[in-house]
């Protein structure tokens, strides 16, 4: 039977940053089910500890931190914290980031800056602490991040936040191709629409739900698929896999963009009338 050593993560040191909620939560949950001791980095001490005290009523060994990692200062802190209070570190997962609506008509210099230094800059300072700590260590780490399906497609109304994160995946396979001499591996997840607390309200809504018929998979995501996710790309399961951004979407990346519903009703009357029919018709 296979158990969750085929993950190749038991004793791995982790730090998971953004991992006081939501998909940060999942992330954690599903490392330290694998085996790792993990550091939980939130904005809000109080987010982190709670999910580093669940993590260890469950068995696992946790540590809760704090910092805002868009402070250059705060986040350096931050990395060597983990590596102190963990021994060491394997693998580091980042969660932040956040879209704000804003068009190209109404978009301020200050808003452009701050969704880039939210989803793109500090991503690439942690990076660097991240790899500046295996290469002085000798180890192999894996580092891994998230994007967004909208990293492929347009994102109006969020051209700053679409901008970073398709950054984001050339960031991915950049820092794959320099680091990959040191057994570094980088790469990270773009979820498509997912419920988190942040975003329950609008992707439940009755106005989304014409969206959710668009996805192949007919559902939305939720933290536990992006976690999933994340414990893959982490693990040995990925061993021979950087620089890749991964879609975890339900299809949505694939989807045409005509109306699948009219397409599927003129394929469900083209069964019907095969001889014979079709009996899943």
């Amino acid at each position: 039977m296979v158990g969750p050593e085929i993950f190749g993560l038991n004793g791995k040191l982790a730090l998971v940053v953004g991992g006081g909620q939501g998909l940060g939560e999942a992330a954690s949950r599903y490392l330290a089910e694998a085996g790792c001791s993990v550091a939980v980095l939130d904005l809000e001490i109080e987010r982190a500890q709670a999910v580093a005290k669940a993590l260890r009523d469950r068995g696992a060994t946790a540590i809760a931190l704090s910092a805002d990692v868009t402070d250059d200062a705060q986040l350096t802190r931050a990395v060597a914290e983990a590596e102190a209070g963990l021994g060491g570190l394997d693998v580091v997962v980042s969660i932040v980031g956040a879209s704000r609506f804003g068009g190209v008509l109404e978009l301020s210099p200050e808003d452009w800056d701050a969704q880039h230094t939210l989803n793109l800059r500090y991503f690439f300072f942690l990076c660097q602490s991240a790899a500046r700590s295996f290469v002085r260590r000798q180890v192999p780490g894996a580092i891994v991040g998230i994007s967004t399906a909208g990293a492929y497609d347009s994102m109006p109304f969020r051209p700053a936040y679409g901008a970073a994160k398709a950054g984001l995946v050339h960031l991915v396979r950049s820092l794959a191709v320099e680091l990959g001499e040191y057994g570094i591996r980088i790469n990270a997840a773009a979820p498509g629409m997912t419920v988190t607390p942040r975003t329950a309200a609008r992707m439940n809504s009755e106005a989304n739900q014409g969206e959710v018929r668009k996805i192949p998979l007919q559902k939305l995501g939720t933290p536990d698929d992006i976690g999933k996710a994340v414990l893959f790309l982490a693990s040995d399961l990925a061993s021979h896999i950087t620089g890749a951004t991964i879609p975890v979407d339900g299809g949505s990346s694939v989807a045409p963009n005509y109306d699948l519903g009219a397409s599927r009703a003129v394929s469900l009357r083209n069964r019907r009338a095969m001889p014979g029919g079709d009996p899943a018709a």
